[in-house]
């Protein structure tokens, strides 16, 4: 099967040491010239490779693709907006301009992806769980805690009993008081925090139904009632979370912006009162001196 538009460079980079030596050729000239090879004929990309044309729709059909049209058309609609398929390392060497075109490039990767990955059926089912909640419970550890808090702090705002805890001894508290009329949001960027699947199991006993923002093939993605997949290609071995953050950030407000649209336009009324209470803590605009 094909992989997905964003995934197929690092999944063509994940096969190398699979494809024949004539095969390879072709696997690392589109690795490393993807823009142009996404605007070359059958023909061209042959003679770039120094193999025949037969070897080239043998590789395309290798990832799944039925042949070169099929798979320059998957490679030029991920290139449309000069996003890269996979995440650039950084190296002490950069240069600052450098950097800053990786971090950026990688934000916006990690975001198309799971953009592209989001299932909405599962999104559905989420925003029709923290509807119909008497009262919702945001749960992350370290870097997961700062989000639960930005999630808190979204849907309180309408009129919701709701809460962020990061401590985990009084997330253990806080868990075995939930029942079936509650919604416990998980957010984990390894979905392997002992402390937190310890209060999301305790959660889950007493009849919660369970949010999991998470990673694929974690233990807490197989203990959510309903599972947002947030896969993002990053090593936290030395840096902190930084693209998952980002993801989770962005899916708790697509949650947030559900969860509005659903309560209809009595939401608006709401909304207005929180936003009037900060109006005198705000200074008046001042306006630019016209020269």
């Amino acid at each position: 099967m094909a992989a997905d538009t964003d995934t197929m460079l690092q999944h063509i980079a994940q096969r190398l040491d699979h494809y024949s030596e004539a095969e390879g050729k072709v696997a690392r000239l589109v690795l490393d010239q993807p823009n142009a090879i996404a605007d070359s004929a059958v023909g061209e990309v042959a003679r770039l490779a120094q193999v025949s044309e037969p070897t080239v729709i043998r590789f395309c059909r290798s990832l799944g693709y039925r042949g070169w049209s099929d798979f320059k058309l998957r490679l030029a609609a991920g290139l449309m907006v000069g996003v890269p398929y996979v995440h650039s390392n950084l190296r002490p060497a950069d240069a600052i301009s450098t950097l800053a075109a990786k971090v950026f490039d990688n934000a916006v990767s990690a975001l198309l992806r799971t953009r592209n990955d989001i299932d909405p059926e599962r999104v559905d089912a989420a925003i029709s769980l923290l509807c119909g909640a008497r009262r919702i419970e945001f749960y992350g550890v370290g870097n997961s805690g700062i989000v639960a808090a930005d999630a808190q702090h979204k849907f309180f705002r309408y009129d919701v009993a709701t809460v962020a805890y990061a401590d985990t001894h009084t997330q253990l508290m806080a868990a075995s008081l939930l029942g079936p009329r509650d919604v416990l949001v998980a957010i984990s960027h390894s979905g392997r925090s002992r402390e937190l699947l310890d209060a999301v199991s305790l959660a889950a006993g007493n009849g919660c139904p369970i949010v999991a923002i998470t990673a694929s093939h974690t233990p807490l993605a197989d203990m959510a009632t309903v599972l947002l997949r947030a896969d993002t290609q990053e090593d936290t071995e030395i840096y902190s979370p930084m693209l998952s953050r980002l993801v989770h950030l962005t899916i708790i407000d697509l949650l947030a912006l559900g969860a509005a649209l659903r309560r209809g336009a009595g939401i608006s009324a709401v909304l207005e009162k929180t936003k009037q209470s900060l109006k005198r803590h705000r200074t008046a605009k001042t306006r630019t001196p016209r020269k």
